[in-house]
């Protein structure tokens, strides 16, 4: 049967590489002293708006409930958790929030993005200096490198720097409609400059579009970026330095500033910033940023300041697979108990249930498939137990070691009684 459009099932071996990128990002939130919650995955539409504006509607599924209410799937974790930190005012500042889970986007789906993804998320809450945005990105770079991917490169840009730009450049222009060069430049990490230029022709001069395009491809450290561009009347270039110097004292090593990073999504006010893996052709593995805006405007906290980063899960594990990294184990049984004939099924089951029972990874046959077929089934289990009648009659069964295919006959009560100790686990 099909699903619908964009839509997918996820494998055990596609759950077990989720479950990896899960458990390194709880323990890399856990370091960093970022809780973890799960906000609602439905979300009335207006507050969605209040977020990104009435066009969203393009981008989300969203429906009537049976009360006739408009609401959304959540398209990601911050709207939601703003919302919560919004509405606690009692929460301790600054607060730290960690999510993982699903998120719909009704996108055109593309390599690594169904319209159902996972997806990494951490905010952060509160009167916050510049040492917070270092901090978040300071997170992304140690989660990558708990993971073991490779090749990261994490570009940071400043959103007053971006607008101090166009603002000198297109200065003789009415600022109405100059939002597009904020997606114009955006798309300088995917396309070229002349076919950039060929889609917005006619909506701006040729000559100023391409001078801001050739802001975007400036890229370095700060220093650098200095001897080929005059950055003084640059609004934010302290802050991005400051943030960029921060990250340094840090320890993370594998950053640079970036005009071309802009974030597409207008919420952002302040720091923003990218990570890639340089050897793929997959685009943005994360995205994040500042964006005190959110909580005044959507829930009426002018008081409350916000930054945060997320990143598709299904990508980066795209991103593990090209590079040979295999950190997850297949899931499989440690112990397969297998028996002869039907007459031993029920003190097999029996075994395999105290086996289970004592935390032991057991998997037994239930349907009485020769004792061939149960060997083949379990080839890849660490031990199997053989209830066999010569054996049983003894109390006791064949404990075969898998790995070097050595057996020994071992009693029954003393696999179920310890069977840490018997399998030396």
């Amino acid at each position: 049967m099909d699903l619908p459009r964009g839509m997918k099932d996820f494998d055990s071996n596609e759950m077990t590489k989720i479950e990896f990128v899960r458990q390194k990002f709880l323990e890399t939130a856990e370091i960093f002293g970022f809780k973890l919650m799960e906000p609602s995955p439905i979300e009335l539409l207006s507050v969605l708006e209040a977020k990104s504006g009435p066009s969203i509607k393009d981008e989300i599924y969203q429906f009537k409930d049976k009360g006739d209410r408009e609401v959304a799937l959540r398209f990601d974790f911050t709207v939601g958790l703003t919302r919560y930190a919004a509405s606690q005012k009692t929460l301790k500042l600054p607060a730290r929030f960690s999510s993982f889970g699903g998120v719909w986007r009704y996108d055109e789906p593309q390599k690594g993005r169904y319209r159902f993804f996972h997806q990494w998320n951490i905010e952060t809450f509160g009167n916050l200096n510049l040492d917070y945005d270092a901090e978040i990105i300071e997170f992304t770079s140690r989660f990558f490198d708990n993971i073991g991917l490779e090749n990261i490169v994490i570009d940071i840009n400043h959103r007053r720097v971006v607008q101090s730009h166009i603002d000198h450049v297109m200065s003789d222009m009415e600022a109405v409609g100059l939002s597009d060069l904020w997606r114009a430049m955006d798309k300088v990490q995917k396309k070229s400059k002349d076919k950039i230029l060929q889609e917005y022709k006619g909506l701006y001069p040729p000559e100023k579009l391409e001078k801001i395009l050739e802001f975007a491809n400036i890229k370095g450290t700060p220093s650098e970026i200095q001897q080929k561009f005059d950055t003084s009347s640059l609004d934010g270039w302290d802050e991005l330095c400051t943030v960029y110097n921060s990250l340094k004292n840090r320890g993370v090593d594998n950053v640079r500033i970036n005009f071309g990073i802009v974030r597409g999504l207008t919420y952002y006010d302040g720091i923003v910033f990218e990570a890639f893996d340089t050897t793929s052709d997959l685009g943005a593995l994360v995205g994040g940023g500042r964006y005190d805006g959110l909580p005044g405007r959507a829930f009426n906290r002018k008081d409350l300041g916000a930054a945060g980063v997320a990143g598709g899960v299904e990508r980066i594990i795209l991103c593990l697979d090209a590079q040979g990294i295999v950190a997850w184990n297949p899931s499989i049984a440690t112990v397969s108990v297998l028996y002869v004939n039907d007459e031993l099924k029920a003190r097999a089951i029996e075994c395999a249930s105290k086996l289970r029972k004592l935390g032991i990874s057991t998997s037994i046959d239930l349907i009485g498939k020769s004792l061939k077929k149960q060997m083949e089934i379990s080839a890849d289990s660490k031990f199997c137990v053989i209830f066999a009648p010569k054996e049983f009659s003894d109390e006791q069964v064949v404990l075969r070691n898998m790995t070097d295919r050595t057996e020994k006959q071992i009693s029954i009560k003393e696999l179920t009684t310890d069977p840490q100790a018997v399998l030396n686990l």
